[in-house]
């Protein structure tokens, strides 16, 4: 990578996030903290805004910004790529969104590069949608942003049924199925609901904050645990 695009990625990273440390920011461009710790010392001499110092984290400053991104062949290609693969996996309103954002983007693309999007040869077969569940994904999706408490039944592996009161954390897709990351106020633990499992979901109006213990970095640390003892287990 030239330095000069080295330097443009720098500032591309820093206008996404609140902070970044240098280790980060050398990782996602293959190369030594102290290269990007040179590269921050010359954005700032050339009157970049970045705030922050070594070993603790860099932020660009509000109000900077650049002129409109222009996206590359490849760049293209991946965006198109990215929405075919997904929207069929969306809930119907984040699927219409993502097809009219990419409408967007690519009719502002030079010629050749909007004609290499739009003929991509990469497609994702159609999918046997479940239309209750992708529903009832854009009513979780909406509840987890809005930190708002849900209800809902539930059906287990077994055919088990309970009912539940929980905290939405997120969502994630496993190659058929979506589930959801909760804090369960039935069980006063973690756990993973099959989206496809619920029945009779009702967003309450009941506001949640995140509590020590009970956040989605808390639930994913706990996945890697349960996941390390168990590969532990395996072991001996």
């Amino acid at each position: 990578m030239r330095r000069a695009d080295r330097l443009f990625r720098i500032v591309q990273l820093l206008r996404g996030r609140r902070l970044s440390t240098a280790a980060w920011i050398a990782e996602k461009l293959e190369v030594s903290v102290r290269t990007v710790y040179r590269d921050v010392a010359d954005l700032q001499g050339q009157g970049v805004p970045i705030d922050g110092e070594a070993g603790v984290g860099y932020r660009l400053a509000g109000g900077f910004d650049l002129p409109p991104l222009m996206f590359t062949t490849l760049e293209a290609q991946a965006l198109v790529a990215a929405v075919r693969l997904a929207q069929s996996r969306l809930d119907p309103a984040l699927a219409l969104a993502a097809e009219d954002a990419l409408a967007k983007i690519v009719g502002v693309l030079p010629p050749a590069a909007r004609a290499a999007a739009e003929s991509l040869p990469l497609f994702a077969a159609p999918r046997a949608r479940d239309l209750e569940s992708a529903e009832r994904l854009g009513m979780l999706r909406d509840a987890a942003s809005a930190r708002r408490r849900i209800r809902f039944d539930y059906a287990d592996a077994q055919g088990a049924a309970t009912s539940r009161t929980a905290r939405p954390l997120g969502c994630y897709h496993w190659e058929s199925v979506w589930t959801l990351a909760a804090w369960c106020e039935h069980r006063d633990a973690f756990r993973s609901f099959r989206v496809d499992r619920m029945r009779g979901l009702d967003v309450l109006d009941d506001v949640f904050r995140d509590e020590p213990g009970r956040t989605l970095p808390d639930f994913l640390r706990h996945v890697q645990e349960s996941r390390k003892a168990y590969e532990a287990t395996k072991i001996l």
